[in-house]
């Protein structure tokens, strides 16, 4: 699913996503985990930020310092 790559998740949090991916009927973790990034990554494509708007605020949600 992640091209081989693969992306590591802290215990606690991998538990949560398989709790909520089939409550919300994925087939899979990674299913739910793809359809989460990628509904991320069009909310910045569709704002049409540059580059340093979208840096600030990765930086304000904690995930880039």
């Amino acid at each position: 699913m992640f091209g081989g790559s693969k992306i590591k998740l802290d215990k606690d949090l991998l538990e949560k996503v398989k709790k909520y991916a089939g409550m919300a009927g994925y087939s899979s973790p990674e299913e739910f985990v793809q359809h989460v990034i990628e509904r991320e990554i069009a909310k910045f494509e569709e704002g049409g930020d540059n580059e340093d708007e979208i840096k600030k605020r990765m930086q304000g949600l904690g995930y880039i310092s």
